[in-house]
């Protein structure tokens, strides 16, 4: 490269991360304000003093009394996440620049596990200290809440003609439920599957299910224990029946909190473990109960107060529209292949502007298995490598994809498989790179996502010519039927490999078989499907620049929410209900901008979409015009790949295998023999197994070793 070029490459990228810095600071800033006015929130100076005053500045004839919560909780939040946006788009430029230096971990003494049994699972240093954060949070308001709800009531009580203990019950219901909001605050960010505010912390929607877990428990304990005291409280009143079905004109209407708290409850039922595990249908169906629970939610409190827990789940909704309408497109499943470990390597046709990263996530739908049931695999091809395919890899486990690799390993053909994809979602960088040694361990189809990761080293060892990390891949299988999983290291597709550079070592063990199995060998099966002309190669669905186009979506789906609910405030519903002559129902009100917001999401997500489907479209046919000029998705493309099996990358990576029959890897030895100042460790497989690999790597007996921890708990 010319060295002028390289120097203004080199002052550009510094700039990016420059800007970078300074926006991820600013969203750091902002979250910390967040924070400090969720601790000040139950103090009577912020009731008595700062939220009257902003209340005083903001209430109009057009916003009303909810301008105020608008303003302090939602769009902060909001502002956020299209910083957020920028930030990411600015990093996939840095990540296209190809830059041969991988940023340094500062918090990688943080990252370290100090938990890893129990019913939290694998816990790092920084998860627990935030964890920690945040159940201060919690004691302080329910402290803080109850000491200053309890002030005067013996005056109050006496005044009602009610019991001491009666009136204080009715308080700590009261002060529990504004508790339970700010759990119900965070709870939908971990599942916003392209979220644009965990990356700001490093954190990815995959790996932050655990979050969503913890704060559903959270949440629906503190709610319950509301809707508990209260019931305790009118029983002993004689009143339950005649508050049970109370539905308030313009104050907090009961029987739709009931409501809430009933669809709350049969999701909460189905998220334990032995039913979640043995009936995950049943869990997965009932949890479509969260459109119940936040609608009679907000019904309940009114939108007014619900603008304080309402900012991600706003941004859920966006989320869940868009993925919506990527489900609606029919993909191009150009191929399969069949190996004899009842696995299934399925080959989506992609454009080359939907660029993900290893370890990525993609759900999948095939209505010829099952019409409702999306699944979520590893997606194990490189999109640098491979930028006109897209696979994933089915490992035959549960009765779906057993049912898949019937269907395709049987005797009749099938010649088109139907299907359609959300994502692909995943980490938007790695840091494969900032390690001198890789440890990858995996328990059977748990190889799948190392599969992505040694491609990507593959990619930048061959192609940018970048000096990468020593790989041990340590793999453990059932048979040796298994082993066959390891031939999906090698891309099938693209030009010549050159592995000289790549130092990898795989150690397999087969845990079951004695010696190498001779009889019954299957081999390998591959297929060819004949796609329909409505299918199109998998594509993003907002385009190349999909992050800056979800900052738009955000941004201006807000500001028409605004606008509309500012007319429907100014015009109809303020000051009175114009047919009536009374105050505007509260429920009604909190209806119509539930309804205004979905309408907003909708028209910007949709003319989003629409906008980059002409990008896509031409994309779609320059690949279609490719696969028909070229061997790459017929038939004889795979008797190609069969041969190129055999070539030298082949060869290279059967002499960096060494296979070990009848027992299992002893990782704590191999782990402590590994040289290399950081030597990043990464589990992927069973549970036993990821938590004796994190127990050994915070043992603190060898400082090099870096537990990397990634989750695929979808």
């Amino acid at each position: 490269m010319d060295p002028t070029v390289k120097k203004q490459s080199s002052s550009s990228d510094g700039t990016i991360r420059a800007v970078r810095a300074a926006i991820r600071l600013l969203a750091l800033m902002i979250f910390l304000g967040i924070l400090v006015l969720f601790v000040m929130m139950p103090t009577n100076t912020y009731k008595k003093k700062w939220f009257v005053q902003v209340v005083a500045t903001t209430d109009s004839t057009y916003f009303g009394r909810q301008g105020a919560t608008i303003l302090i909780y939602t769009f902060p939040v909001l502002f956020s996440a299209v910083l957020g946006c920028a930030y990411l788009h600015l990093g996939k430029k840095l990540n296209n620049n190809k830059s041969k230096s991988s940023p340094k971990d500062r918090l990688a003494v943080l990252k370290r596990p100090v938990l890893v049994k129990g019913p939290l699972g694998i816990v790092s240093m920084i998860e627990m200290l935030f964890l920690v954060m945040f159940i201060a949070l919690l004691v302080w308001s329910i402290y803080t809440y109850l000491r200053t709800g309890f002030q005067g009531i013996e005056d109050k009580a006496a005044k009602k003609g009610e019991k001491l203990w009666v009136s204080k019950l009715g308080a700590a219901a009261l002060r529990l439920a504004l508790t339970g909001n700010i759990a119900l605050a965070f709870l939908f960010f971990p599942v916003a599957r392209g979220s644009s505010i965990l990356p700001l912390i490093g954190l990815t929607s995959e790996a932050s299910i655990k979050y969503h877990i913890w704060l559903g428990h959270t949440c629906l304990t503190l709610f319950t224990t509301h809707g508990v005291c209260f019931i305790i409280r009118w029983i002993a009143k004689d009143s339950i029946w005649k508050q049970i079905r109370e539905w308030d004109r313009t104050g907090v209407s009961i029987l739709a909190g009931e409501i809430s708290l009933v669809g709350g409850l049969v999701m909460w039922v189905t998220t334990f473990p032995r039913i979640r595990r043995k009936k995950f249908e049943l869990f997965f169906y009932t949890h479509y109960l969260y459109i119940i629970f936040m609608l009679f939610f907000i019904l309940h409190v009114g939108i007014t107060y619900a603008f304080i827990s309402l900012p991600s789940f706003y941004l859920f909704l966006v989320d869940r529209y868009l993925r919506f309408l990527q489900s609606q497109r029919k993909v191009r499943l150009i191929s399969a292949r069949v190996l004899p470990c009842e696995t299934v390597e399925l080959n989506f046709s992609k454009t080359p502007g939907l660029q993900y990263s290893p370890m990525s996530i993609l759900f999948v739908n095939l209505p010829s298995v099952s019409k409702l049931q999306w699944h979520p695999f590893t997606v194990t091809s490189n999109s640098n490598l491979e930028q006109d395919k897209l696979s994933v890899t089915i490992k035959g486990d549960g009765s779906w994809s057993k049912k898949l690799y019937q269907m395709l390993s049987s005797s009749s053909s099938v010649d088109h498989l139907e299907a359609s994809i959300e994502g692909p979602y995943g980490p938007v960088s790695t840091n494969f790179l900032g390690h001198d040694t890789l440890v990858m361990v995996s328990g059977g189809s748990g190889i799948t996502p190392f599969i992505s990761v040694i491609r990507e080293l593959i990619f930048s060892s061959s192609v940018l010519k970048i000096k990468t990390p020593k790989i041990l891949l340590i793999s453990s299988f059932k048979s040796s039927s298994d082993l066959t999983m390891l031939d999906l290291i090698l891309p099938i597709s693209g030009g010549p490999l050159d592995l000289s550079g790549l130092r990898l070592q795989v150690e397999a063990y087969v845990t079951r078989e004695k010696e190498p199995a001779t009889e019954n060998v299957k081999p390998l099966q591959a297929l060819w499907f004949k796609p329909k002309a409505t299918d199109a190669p998998a594509s993003a669905i907002l385009g190349p620049n999909s992050w800056l186009w979800l900052g738009a979506v955000i941004s201006s789906s807000f500001v028409i929410f605004l606008v509309l609910m500012g007319l429907l405030t100014r015009y109809y519903i303020y000051p009175i209900d114009h047919n009536t002559g009374l105050d505007y129902p509260t429920s009604a009100q909190a209806a119509f901008n539930i309804l205004l917001m979905c309408v907003s999401i909708a028209i910007t997500a949709s003319g989003a979409v629409l906008w980059n489907k002409k990008q896509n479209t031409m994309e779609a046919r320059q690949v279609q015009n490719m696969e028909g000029s070229s061997a790459y998705g017929s038939p004889a493309s795979f008797y190609n790949s069969d041969k190129e099996l055999e070539s030298l990358p082949r060869q290279s990576l059967i002499q960096s295998t060494k296979v070990h029959y009848g027992e299992r890897p002893d990782l704590k030895r191999i782990l402590f023999d590994c040289k290399g100042k950081k030597v990043g460790v990464l589990a992927s497989g069973p549970k036993k197994m990821r938590h004796e690999v994190a127990t050994i790597c915070s043992s603190g007996l060898a400082d090099n070793l870096h537990f990397e921890s990634i989750s695929f708990s979808w």
